[in-house]
């Protein structure tokens, strides 16, 4: 749950009292998958490197290291409850597993003098790693449908101020492969409501125990709220430990995340330390460097299909192909943007009069059924694919390939101050705001978005972005 950091002082086994029975079922599946994938990668090793002269002393290791594996991914916290359905954080646990487990049986044959094939371990163990993220993105992915049906998810009981409740219910709802949904709250007032988002307000501050015991919550969520200091949290979370109820506590610095954060006791206080983004520096330059050459090699091996699709717009209706627009780039440099046209030719004389019809908020102009929209323009945006022309501007460095959405000089103009904060990087191709809703997120969650994107950017970010645009494609949703 971005946002959120877990506080969990629970004993082991207190914490699994508190599993519902799909997750003993997935971390059952997830054992027998990982011993599954060790089994497959220990004895492919044994065949491709002895063939049917295997020994009896790689026959043993073969049966040894799937058990091995198994321990080396619970020592990594692979089967840690918190992780499950996470993707990103799931799959470094099994990178780690793999890393470990590795370099110990280097280690452990080095020691004992062990003249171990270097090539069965290269194979064995890399090839299982492999096979084993293969088999949690499988699992994940079917987790993440059942959720989309209202399955496998842990409720929670949401403490803070109403809208604050609302934002969390909202996300949450928006996004059910986070496996949480929100079935009461206990709000700052309790008396000015009676529930939030349709969601039932339990009561006040005070009332968050009862609440978890009348709702059988799984998790307690407590959102940036001063009336919730220090000395009541404490409490609550001794409270909370009874039953090994899940306490997660949001920051006030709501959209920073875990790489920027570090926890750091000084004089007896535990002080959240937040580093400057990096947005300057030699990461940068990789950043720079991957967008154009990922650009130019993208713009050769599509340049058949945009020929051919910038001649079938033209014969349509014998408009221009591409249509530019100025847009405002990085520290408020403007720049011609290149997209393939999906609308009249006179689309921008007739804004003005669609204006009253606008279907977004904020400064944003969006019609889901724009009349100015071409027949084959329809499908061109269904699947983006009219932002082809665009690797033109992350070739000439004005946009990079993931970025905040390209913004409209008069839409910059009406910017907020905080919201400028967005043109300190280069807007992008693609973003958070595609991977997360497109044209159906609202002004508000754009920004937020944005924001979120440019305190957290990272290359690992910008790659997962890029992977989770593919899927967004692929469905269509939100495209208009």
């Amino acid at each position: 749950m971005s946002g959120y950091a877990a506080v969990r002082g629970l004993p082991h086994h207190q914490a699994m009292r508190r599993l519902s029975g799909w997750m003993r079922d997935y971390l059952r599946r997830a054992a027998l998958a990982d011993f599954g994938c060790a089994i497959v990668g220990v004895f492919a090793a044994a065949q491709l490197r002895f063939g049917n002269d295997v020994t009896a002393t790689y026959i043993a290791l073969s049966l040894a290291l799937p058990v091995l594996w198994l321990a080396a991914l619970w020592l990594a916290g692979g089967y840690d409850v918190r992780f499950i359905g996470t993707g990103s954080d799931e799959f470094r646990k099994v990178l780690n597993a793999g890393v470990g487990l590795t370099a110990a049986v280097a280690i452990f044959s080095y020691a004992v003098n062990l003249q171990l094939s270097r090539g069965y371990v290269l194979i064995a163990l890399p090839s299982t790693t492999l096979l084993d993220l293969f088999a949690r993105y499988a699992m994940r992915k079917r987790l993440h449908g059942q959720r989309t049906s209202g399955r496998c998810m842990l409720s929670v009981v949401a403490v803070g101020h109403e809208s604050a409740v609302a934002d969390l219910v909202k996300e949450l709802r928006r996004d059910p492969y986070h496996g949480l949904t929100v079935v009461g709250a206990c709000v700052a007032r309790p008396g000015e409501c009676d529930e939030v988002a349709d969601v039932p307000v339990y009561g006040g501050l005070d009332d968050v125990t009862a609440a978890v015991k009348a709702f059988d919550a799984d998790t307690v969520a407590v959102l940036a709220c001063p009336e919730m200091d220090g000395i009541r949290l404490r409490g609550l979370a001794w409270e909370l430990e009874k039953t090994g109820t899940d306490l997660c506590v949001s920051p006030a610095l709501l959209d920073v995340a875990g790489p920027r954060t570090t926890i750091r006791p000084t004089a007896g206080l535990t002080l959240l330390h937040v580093d400057h983004p990096q947005l300057t520096g030699l990461r940068l330059v990789v950043k720079d460097l991957f967008d154009r050459c990922a650009a130019a090699a993208a713009l050769i091996a599509l340049s058949p299909l945009l020929a051919l699709l910038g001649m079938t717009i033209w014969l349509s209706d014998r408009g221009p192909a591409l249509f530019t627009q100025t847009r405002v780039g990085k520290d408020g440099r403007v720049f011609k943007i290149y997209k393939f046209r999906t609308m009249v030719v006179d689309a921008e004389q007739r804004k003005a009069e669609l204006l009253a019809s606008n279907d977004t908020d904020g400064v944003l102009f969006k019609l889901r059924k724009d009349p100015r929209v071409t027949a084959m323009g329809v499908h061109l945006r269904r699947w983006s694919i009219d932002e082809l022309p665009q690797l033109i501007n992350v070739f000439l460095g004005d946009m990079s390939l993931v970025g905040p959405r390209p913004a409209l000089p008069d839409e910059a103009g009406r910017y907020a101050e905080h919201v400028h904060r967005r043109l300190v990087v280069k807007p992008g191709i693609t973003g958070l705001w595609q991977v997360n809703g497109r044209s159906d997120l609202s002004w508000d969650e754009s920004i937020r978005l944005d924001l979120r994107y440019v305190e957290n950017w990272s290359f690992a970010l910008d790659l997962q972005i890029l992977w989770k645009t593919i899927s967004a494609l692929t469905h269509g949703s939100g495209a208009y």
